[in-house]
């Protein structure tokens, strides 16, 4: 007899079920779910919405490094010791957060390996990423980026269709996250339409088309390229 399909981890749902430590939070688009410097005690996991993350500097200005949706994990930097919190966490849809006390969560890890091995998955896959950015921050052009991060928000290529991105997101968040002025944001936004690789149907649609902006001239970086 054939043998059953064994059935893929449901981290939610296994979630869901632990015993203590854990507390199911809902978040209204714009509200907090912490801030830059406070107390780093528990690690989040998203089962709806999606948040952002970003960073103030001494001198007021803000800049966003990071965007999460469902299915992520964030602020387990206090896994590793980190006393505070280095960046604000903030809804940007209206959310339904997980939040695991530290010691649940690292007890947790110690005794299931399923999810120990599926966050590990998740936190070099994000490491990963973090590497891409800095590339892209380096090596290409504004354009380039503010694509790049439309495909991202889109979850590109599942399913290969073109998916929703947040409905009604700024172009003054947009330019954050790419490191740029609104005002060519705005320009580039226009240029995607006209061109067919996004559309507004009372909220921002990508097609594939718009990979084209991310392909073209791509640099290539080789084990011991020097970035001067």
């Amino acid at each position: 007899m054939a043998k059953a399909k064994k059935r893929p981890f449901d981290v939610s749902d296994f979630l869901s079920k632990m015993d203590g430590g854990r507390t199911l939070q809902t978040f209204s688009k714009n509200q907090n779910v912490y801030a830059q410097g406070d107390q780093a005690d528990a690690v989040f996991y998203i089962q709806e919405g999606k948040v952002k993350v970003c960073v103030m500097s001494e001198r007021g200005k803000e800049a966003v490094v990071a965007l999460h949706g469902a299915g992520d994990f964030f602020g387990e930097g206090c896994l590793t010791g980190l006393p505070l919190r280095l960046a604000t966490v903030s809804a940007m849809t209206d959310c339904v957060v997980m939040r695991i006390d530290k010691a649940a969560m690292v007890s947790t890890l110690r005794d299931e390996p399923k999810l120990s091995e599926v966050f590990m998955a998740y936190i070099l896959a994000r490491n990963a990423r973090v590497e891409e950015d800095l590339v892209d921050q380096l090596f290409n052009s504004s354009e380039k980026r503010l694509a790049r991060v439309l495909l991202l928000m889109a979850n590109f290529g599942k399913e290969g269709k073109p998916e929703p991105v947040i409905p009604k997101i700024s172009q003054e968040t947009l330019a954050e996250i790419v490191g740029t002025t609104r005002a060519r944001v705005s320009t580039f936004m226009n240029k995607f339409r006209e061109l067919g690789f996004i559309s507004y149907n009372g909220h921002l649609e990508v097609h594939n088309s718009l990979l084209n902006v991310v392909l073209h001239d791509r640099p290539q970086i080789r084990r011991g390229d020097n970035v001067k």
